[in-house]
């Protein structure tokens, strides 16, 4: 349910914290997580400096590479799970370039709380990052950039209603991502046939290319949607991607909404400035939530909030 003057959760502004994706490459940044040690500590460091939700993806440890399979979400899930109380959240966007079987089966694997659903398809250009950079440590970055040129991520229906009966009956529930207000009107849809339950947890995209734009009016037009289609059925969150991260998630904390912040959708923290860390930016984030005169929620106060199953209940 969204925030009202009933609800015990009004003022409490729930940190996702991203921190590491399949965007970014070792060589834009030598802070971003590779190894299942470094995705370990980025997480951990996260959740100690106040992020309630950790949305995780696995990258091959040699190259940097996304890494869709089992086997290496198992080389970091228990290590977090066994650091933290944090909500852990996995990704079933995986990389645009991998199949929906393959993007779903560390969710389906290891049953997390929450899951990530893209609710649409898009263009997803990343190409424009090519001009920034002379040289990469690994041949598949170059690659990986060029491609987006022509390349469309693929979220049908039937994709979208696979991933949702593979992990609904795990008790698993989803963090949907929305690029664009095509996705909201998705998400209504599907709602609409029953596939999914209320509270929706809604994760706005603003900043990518292909996606909906970072301007403030385009932040309001998303949320105003969203009040329209699902009233009180949802709790909304957003991510700012790049230099947009803290401007738009300041803009959501005023308005009532959540925030992601983590590597995955910026490596900045601040002009110029390279952050460190994930927890770097939970830590900016925060000083702007609770400047506001909100609070951060605990993952306990994150799970009542979202509906979810409790940490008890996942196969890792």
């Amino acid at each position: 349910m969204s925030a009202s003057s009933k609800d015990t959760s009004a003022g409490t502004v729930i940190i996702t914290c991203a921190v590491t994706g399949a965007i970014h490459t070792p060589t834009m940044s030598p802070h971003l997580p590779i190894t299942p040690d470094e995705i370990v500590a980025d997480a951990v460091g996260a959740a100690e400096a106040g992020a309630s939700i950790l949305h995780l993806h696995a990258r091959d440890p040699e190259t940097g590479k996304p890494d869709q399979t089992p086997e290496a979400f198992a080389r970091f899930l228990p290590r977090v799970k066994q650091a933290t109380d944090a909500v852990v959240n996995i990704t079933t966007g995986g990389s645009p370039y991998m199949r929906v079987e393959e993007r779903v089966l560390p969710a389906a694997t290891y049953k997390p709380e929450v899951a990530s659903l893209n609710m649409g398809s898009m263009n997803f250009g990343l190409y424009h990052l090519l001009d920034k950079y002379k040289e990469f440590k690994h041949d598949w970055e170059r690659e990986h950039l060029e491609a987006t040129r022509d390349l469309v991520f693929r979220n049908s229906f039937k994709d979208i209603r696979y991933i949702l009966e593979t992990c609904s009956g795990n008790g698993t529930r989803f963090e949907f991502e929305c690029y664009d207000i095509a996705h909201l009107y998705n998400l209504h849809h599907v709602a609409g046939l029953g596939l999914v339950e209320p509270p929706f947890f809604i994760q706005s995209v603003f900043g990518l290319l292909g996606g909906i734009g970072p301007h403030p009016e385009d932040v309001l037009h998303m949320k105003r949607t969203a009040d329209r289609l699902f009233g009180g059925d949802y709790r909304w969150s957003v991510l700012g991607a790049g230099s947009n991260q803290l401007r738009v998630a300041a803009q959501a904390a005023a308005l009532g909404g959540n925030v992601r912040v983590g590597l995955e959708d910026s490596l900045w923290a601040g002009k110029g400035r390279l952050a460190r860390s994930s927890a770097e930016q939970v830590v900016m984030v925060r000083k702007i939530i609770e400047g506001l005169g909100l609070r951060i929620a605990t993952p306990d106060e994150a799970r009542e909030m979202l509906a979810l199953k409790g940490g008890d209940a996942v196969a890792f």
